[in-house]
């Protein structure tokens, strides 16, 4: 079976590109932009574990061996990839006194900021993106054990029992009056996202047929997209500013969008999308999307970096050298890319000197080896 979908790094590209212009340019850019990205990310990422660890399984069912060690294998690689420049970029941000992460070190330090932000109904500041890792940290706690250790079977079941969980605690919470912020970040109220993901390895790995017939049908793609595009007017055309559809179907029919466009991508675009998605450009981007994701916030937020940052006083400092850029209808598009640029550099660095040397380990805790 194929294990390496090239496409797929550059929906992440498109992902992690998508965050950052609804960080940056928040007072221009008013769709959710930010939200739809963490959401592919999350769908994907469902979609990556399921099927790594449902073909862990069949090995290790073959090979006539314990789950334990797809299990250890799992939480060594991704421990591998996640925690090292994670774990950096947390003790240099207390180190230089960065007051948001010094004072609640130990959230961030036990994946937990987004319980943080539940219990105090705020935000961090300028670290608030550190909410979704948290939320994919606490899935994996949970998630592998349920696959390696549930027969196949009730597998399908599961995944449709995590989704069916997320839309009922979501209607709980609105209908109780909790703080919309309880179903943005907190893990189970992500769970659909995910089990979608799942459904689509299921799919992929035990209906073949099926997965290409579904995904492989356009206009799957475009009913999804026409239920996503109607949820965006409903939320927008509702009176209160949070509604029903803002907390709770906006994640379900954004991730079921999402599903088809992950579908999509795993059998392959044609045509403009395969040519973008395959650019060397593209598909190096969503190679450092952890690491673009992880720092963009830190080089420029909107509403969090103060005036003063060395990075906003370069980019003031290159409208004064270009006058005719400031207030043109061209500002905005060199903002972003003026910002995504130092982002890149700060990543690229990190790729090289830390993610990928630790990356480089894995091959060491293979799932084929005995």
């Amino acid at each position: 079976m194929k294990n390496y979908f090239g496409q797929l790094d550059g929906l992440r590209f498109v992902a992690v590109s998508l965050v950052m212009v609804d960080h940056w340019l928040s007072d221009q850019v008013h769709l959710p932009l930010g939200y739809f990205g963490v959401n592919l990310f999350f769908v994907l990422s469902g979609f990556l574990i399921t099927r790594i660890l449902i073909t862990s399984k069949e090995r290790d069912q073959a090979l006539g061996r314990s789950p334990g060690f797809s299990l250890r294998q799992f939480y060594i690689r991704r421990s591998l990839r996640i925690f090292p420049v994670y774990y950096l970029t947390l003790f240099v941000l207390a180190l230089i006194g960065y007051e948001p992460v010094r004072k609640h070190l130990i959230w961030f330090l036990t994946y937990t900021p987004n319980l943080w932000i539940i219990l105090n109904n705020t935000w961090f500041g300028a670290v608030d993106h550190l909410w979704s890792l948290a939320v994919e940290e606490q899935y994996y706690l949970f998630f592998p054990f349920l696959i390696l250790f549930l027969r196949f079977r009730y597998l399908l079941r599961l995944l449709i029992g995590l989704i069916g969980f997320s839309m009922l605690l979501r209607i709980y919470l609105y209908a109780t009056g909790a703080s919309w912020l309880v179903s943005f970040v907190f893990m189970p109220t992500c769970l659909d996202a995910f089990g979608m993901g799942g459904v689509l390895a299921w799919l992929l790995v035990f209906r073949r047929e099926q997965f290409s017939r579904w995904v492989g049908n356009p206009a799957w793609l475009l009913i999804s997209l026409g239920l996503y595009a109607f949820n965006l007017y409903l939320m927008a055309n509702t009176s209160a500013g949070r509604n029903v559809f803002t907390d709770v179907t906006d994640r379900f029919f954004t991730s079921f969008f999402c599903f088809f466009v992950i579908g999509k991508g795993v059998i392959g675009y044609g045509g403009l999308m395969k040519w973008f998605l395959e650019h060397p450009v593209s598909q190096y981007l969503g190679r450092i999307s952890y690491g673009l994701y992880l720092f963009h916030n830190l080089v420029f937020n909107f509403y969090h970096t103060p005036t003063d940052f060395i990075t906003v006083r370069a980019w003031n400092r290159l409208l004064r050298e270009l006058p005719g850029l400031a207030g043109s209808g061209l500002e905005s598009g060199a903002k972003f890319l003026f910002f995504y640029a130092i982002t890149v550099a700060v990543a690229t660095v990190s790729w090289f000197l830390i993610e990928k040397p630790f990356n480089n380990l894995k091959d060491r805790f293979a799932y084929d080896h005995s």
